[in-house]
C-alpha cells in the first residue's frame, strides 16, 4: 500500500471516529433536553445540596456530566449546561469539582423552595463562639461529606482546646457518621472529648429499613483510613462503625441525652440525662431531621400509627397506610408489599411523584403496576381511627380499612433547641 493509500486510510479512519462522535453527543443532546422539558414541566426541585450553573462561564465540554456519580443528573441542553433530573442529586459535588472554568457552584435550596440552614462560617463554627455544627444538621446530606466534616471541624476545634484540665476540650453530640468522624479526629488528636448520643451508634441511619443502601461513595475514615466500598447497605455500614469502635477505643456514651448548654464563666456547663460537664467547645452532629413531622390530624397518637419502618415483617397479614411520596415514603411501600398478606396503600397530596430517585420510581412503578401497592394521589388524611383512615381526596371522602399507619412527611429543624442555644438560622433560597 503506497502512502497515499495509507493517508487516506487513516484520514477516513479519523473521520469515521469524528461521525460518530458527534452523532453520540447529537444523541445525547436529544435526550437531554427531552429530561430538561419533562423537568421542567412536572416542576422537579432539588431536594438538598446541588450544582447551579453560571450560562454566561459554561463553556459546554460536559465534563460536569459525565463525572456525576448518581448519572444524568445534569446534561447539555442547548450548548448549555442544565440540571435535568434535580431529584436525583444528593451533593456529590464532583461536577464543581470537574468543571475548569468554574462555572458550577453548590448551593441549598431554590426561588420556590427554601432550606433552613444553621449559620456556619468556613471553620464549621456558628454565630456562637465555640459551637460549631457538622453534616446533616448544616445540611450536608452525603455520608461521605458529613464524614469529612466531623473530621474538619475538630481540627478547627483542636486550635481552641480548655486550658483547665477540669474542662474538656470538646463534647460531640450525636454518634452518627459526622459525630463518630469528629471523636475519631479528636481521639488521634490527643484531646479531651466526650461523645453522646440519645440513641445508638450510626444516628439516623438506625432508623433505616433492613438492607437500605445507605452509601454510594469510598470515603477516608480518621484512625481507620480508606473506605473503599461504593455501595454498602444499612447493617454493614453499622457494623463497620462499631468495628472501628471497638479497634480505636474510643468512647462513646450511648442513650444520654443532651438536656442543657449554658456558659456562665467562658466555658460551657452541660447537662445530659446521666451527668454533667464542663467543656469549652460543643459539636453538634445530630442531624437534620429532628423531630418527625406529624400530620395534625385526630388519632395520629394511637400506637397504629408510627414514623419509620424497622422491621417489616411485624406487618405480614397488615392492612397499612403510608402517608408521604419521597423516597422514604416509596421504600416503605414497596418493602411492605413484599411481605406475606400485607396490604399497602400510599397516600400522596400531590398528583405524581416528583422528588424521589430513578432507582425507586422503577420500583414504585412496579409495585403499583402490579397492583401489590394501591395509590391514592392528590390527597390528605384526616382521621386516624382504630380500624379505618379517613382520607380526602380532590373533595371526596374516602374511608380505608386500616391497622397501621406510617408516616413519611419529613422531619423538623430541630430550630428551637438551636435559636435556645443562640444559633441563627438561615433560609437558603439557592445560595452558596
Amino acid at each position: 500500500m503506497s502512502d497515499a493509500h495509507l493517508y487516506m486510510a487513516f484520514a477516513g479512519l479519523a473521520v469515521l471516529i469524528a461521525l460518530r462522535y458527534a452523532f453520540r453527543l447529537h444523541r445525547e443532546a436529544i435526550q437531554a433536553r427531552a429530561q430538561y422539558v419533562s423537568m421542567m414541566q412536572s416542576g422537579v426541585e432539588p431536594v438538598s445540596l446541588h450544582p447551579s450553573l453560571l450560562p454566561n462561564r459554561c463553556i459546554s465540554i460536559g465534563a460536569c456530566a459525565s463525572v456525576c456519580p448518581e448519572g444524568d443528573v445534569i446534561g447539555v441542553v442547548d450548548g448549555r449546561a442544565q440540571l435535568i433530573t434535580p431529584n436525583k442529586c444528593i451533593g456529590h459535588g464532583a461536577c464543581a469539582e470537574a468543571c475548569p472554568v468554574n462555572a458550577i457552584v453548590l448551593v441549598f435550596g431554590t426561588e420556590r423552595r427554601g432550606v433552613d440552614i444553621p449559620h456556619v462560617k468556613e471553620t464549621f463554627e456558628t454565630n456562637v463562639r465555640n459551637i460549631y455544627i457538622a453534616g446533616e444538621l448544616g445540611g450536608m446530606g452525603l455520608i461521605r461529606n458529613a464524614v469529612t466534616q466531623g473530621k474538619q471541624a475538630m481540627e478547627s476545634i483542636a486550635r481552641h482546646r480548655a486550658k483547665d484540665k477540669a474542662v474538656k476540650d470538646v463534647l460531640v453530640v450525636g454518634a452518627g457518621p459526622a459525630g463518630l468522624a469528629a471523636t475519631l479526629q479528636a481521639e488521634s488528636a490527643g484531646m479531651s472529648y466526650l461523645t453522646v448520643d440519645q440513641h445508638d451508634i450510626g444516628g439516623s441511619i438506625l432508623s433505616f429499613p433492613r438492607q437500605k443502601i445507605v452509601m454510594t461513595q469510598p470515603m477516608d475514615i480518621p484512625l481507620y483510613g480508606k473506605f473503599a466500598e461504593h455501595e454498602v447497605v444499612k447493617e454493614e455500614l453499622l457494623d463497620l462503625w462499631n468495628d472501628i469502635v471497638r479497634r480505636t477505643g474510643v468512647g462513646i456514651n450511648t442513650h444520654e441525652k443532651l438536656e442543657s448548654v449554658v456558659r456562665p464563666n467562658g466555658h460551657f456547663e452541660v447537662t445530659t440525662t446521666k451527668g454533667q460537664y464542663l467543656v469549652r467547645n460543643v459539636l453538634l452532629a445530630i442531624g437534620r431531621r429532628g423531630t418527625p413531622r406529624k400530620l395534625g390530624v385526630p388519632g395520629e397518637n394511637t400506637s397504629k400509627v408510627t414514623y419509620k419502618l424497622i422491621e417489616p415483617a411485624q406487618y405480614e397479614n397488615k392492612r397499612v397506610l403510608i402517608v408521604g411520596g419521597g423516597d422514604s415514603a416509596v421504600e416503605a411501600a414497596c418493602t411492605l408489599s413484599e411481605q406475606s398478606g400485607t396490604r399497602v396503600t400510599l397516600s400522596y397530596r400531590r398528583g405524581a411523584f416528583s422528588r424521589i430517585k430513578p432507582k425507586n420510581e422503577e420500583r414504585v412503578d412496579a409495585a403499583i403496576s402490579s397492583g401489590a401497592v394501591q395509590t391514592i394521589f392528590n390527597s390528605n388524611v384526616l382521621e386516624i381511627t382504630p380500624d379505618e383512615v379517613v382520607i380526602d381526596q380532590d373533595g371526596t371522602s374516602l374511608r380505608i380499612a386500616n391497622d397501621y399507619v406510617l408516616v413519611f412527611a419529613g422531619g423538623e429543624l430541630p430550630t428551637p433547641f438551636l435559636k435556645k442555644l443562640g444559633i441563627e438560622v438561615q433560609t437558603k433560597h439557592g445560595e452558596q
